[in-house]
């Protein structure tokens, strides 16, 4: 996907979370975070949408600190939350596609910028996932394409790092095909950090996970149960997934 693709979708995504917690009421639970409620919500995604438009506006080459969330509530939490994010897709949008800055994740998009765009539009989307669960909501899905590339950077990205808690004692593998896009994804689990790979291999799996893009983004995140007629082979290894893959 595109930088400017990425940077709507974040627009997009977080105005629609913003009006989601609104009508929700930022004391209501969240039951995709089961110890959250909205304002809790909002605090974590704001103080988040801060923090990344610090790396992109002030080109930060190390970590820096995550921003503390105001004590707020109410209306004047909501209007905390918009501003924020209004100003991430403006650094985002004024930022050259040559910026040099911090990133996190072992496998990444061309520059950081694309980075942290892409970074920020998954953030968002998922947690508009949550704003929606709120209000007792099925999830409004996200395109294909998106979603393909919310799951790979899932898969490749955050799972290969060393805090992932994805492990096994012995070898296994979880194959996983969005049936709209083609897209194949294969993870092998051991007692080190999962290692994703796109495509089919040799490898036997030892459990299949197949679906539309947009329901494998969202039960992967665990915003949906990793269960149903796709889920075939060893299915204790989606129960493991759903125990430890949280972010």
């Amino acid at each position: 996907m595109k930088i400017t693709e990425y940077v709507e979708t974040l627009a997009r995504e977080g105005e629609l979370l913003a009006d989601e917690a609104e009508r929700a009421g930022t004391e209501a639970p969240v039951p995709t975070c089961p110890e959250w409620r909205v304002t809790d919500l909002l605090r974590h995604t704001g103080a988040v949408h801060r923090w990344a438009a610090g790396y992109v506006r002030d080109g930060l080459l190390e970590p820096a600190p995550f921003p503390p969330a105001p004590e707020l509530a109410g209306a004047e939490l909501l209007g905390w939350f918009r501003e924020g994010h209004a100003e991430l897709v403006r650094v985002l949008e004024a930022s050259p596609e040559e910026l040099r800055c911090w990133t996190f994740l072992p496998t990444a998009p061309p520059s950081p910028l694309a980075f942290w765009a892409r970074r920020q539009a998954h953030e968002t989307a998922v947690h508009r996932f949550d704003a929606q669960a709120a209000r007792g909501l099925a999830f409004s899905e996200v395109t294909p394409e998106f979603a393909e590339d919310g799951v790979d950077e899932l898969l490749t990205g955050f799972h290969a790092r060393p805090r992932s808690r994805v492990r096994t004692e012995e070898p296994k593998v979880i194959r996983v095909r969005a049936a709209d896009t083609g897209a194949v994804w294969t993870v092998h689990l051991s007692k080190e950090p999962a290692r994703a790979v796109r495509g089919d291999t040799d490898t036997p799996a030892d459990c299949t996970l197949t679906a539309e893009a947009s329901w494998l983004y969202a039960a992967l995140w665990n915003r949906l149960p990793l269960a149903g007629p796709g889920v075939t082979g060893d299915t204790t290894l989606a129960r493991l997934w759903q125990e430890t893959a949280g972010i």
